[in-house]
């Protein structure tokens, strides 16, 4: 016969202390990002409209209504497009590489700390390195692939720490019985590791994104400022979204700073479907899902 034991009330009274504490953090976590999202939401709705998504801002003064933030749409998609390239790529098989080959070895603890500095780097830096290197020294135009070489610098660290912390998920057992089946190692990290960590790591890639689509020290110094639709990111200067939204917000006039505000909604609304985007695609992509 089992005996049922009750909880003192010291025990209980700790219990809720406890969870009450957990509620308010999660409150006070919670009450900042959901007033951002109201200001911009309510500021952003007065200029969010279909001419403000579609039209660029040649020709539209300072004081002038009208105009929009298509050709800052266009630029940061491309720019985010070849950061992605470049960062994504390097970013997942230096993660391979620490968590399959660089285990307890020296070049495997030289990059994990370089990734480590390279994670803590201000945005700045990244700009004045392009900056420095790319434009002054090669002579290259300010661009956006100019500001996609920055913004690249910012995501490898966050592509390489997710990455690295969801192939460190995979069980052992996945890998040992493709081995035992006479599978070669480069082909178990394709065709079982990286499937079955393909969920995490594209939220990784994601995150890596949104850390950068609202960067706007890069920009200044590598894309420039421009009114027009520029489509060819290696070529000229190039408009993207948080430059607009700054150029729009130091103007002052209030239908400058409604622009600045419908940009910061679309911002926001591009990161939200990016990231949408990426959960529907691993959960496509998932193992669980195809048995």
């Amino acid at each position: 016969m089992t005996t049922i034991q009750r909880v003192s009330p010291g025990r209980r009274f700790k219990d809720r202390l406890v969870q009450s504490l957990v509620y308010l953090s999660f409150a006070i976590a919670v009450v900042p990002l959901v007033s951002v999202l109201w200001m911009v939401i309510k500021n952003g709705l007065a200029r969010f409209d279909l001419e403000f998504l579609t039209h660029s801002m040649r020709n539209i003064g300072a004081r002038d209504a009208g105009g929009g933030a298509y050709h800052a749409i266009v630029g940061t998609l491309e720019q985010v497009l070849l950061a992605s390239l470049i960062s994504v790529p390097i970013g997942l098989l230096t993660a391979i590489y620490l968590v399959e080959y660089g285990q307890g070895g020296r070049l495997g603890r030289a990059i994990s700390f370089f990734v480590d500095v390279m994670t803590g780097i201000p945005s700045v830096v990244s700009g004045l390195f392009i900056l420095a290197f790319w434009i002054l020294v090669l002579g290259m135009p300010f661009s956006g692939f100019a500001g996609a070489l920055a913004l690249s610098i910012l995501m490898m660290p966050t592509v390489v720490r997710s990455a690295e912390e969801m192939l460190r998920l995979v069980p052992n057992d996945l890998r040992e019985a493709s081995y035992a089946l006479g599978v070669p190692k480069w082909r178990t990290i394709t065709k079982v590791v990286l499937p079955t960590a393909f969920a995490g790591i594209a939220t990784g890639v994601m995150l890596a994104i949104a850390r950068v689509a609202g960067e706007t020290a890069p920009l200044l110094l590598t894309v420039f400022f421009t009114d027009s639709i520029n489509t060819d990111p290696f070529n000229g200067p190039q408009m993207g979204l948080p430059l607009y939204v700054f150029d729009q917000a130091v103007r002052p006039t209030d239908t400058a700073v409604d622009r600045a505000w419908a940009g910061a909604l679309t911002l926001i609304l591009i990161v939200m479907l990016l990231n949408l985007a990426a959960r529907l695609i691993g959960r496509w992509r998932s193992p669980a899902r195809d048995r």
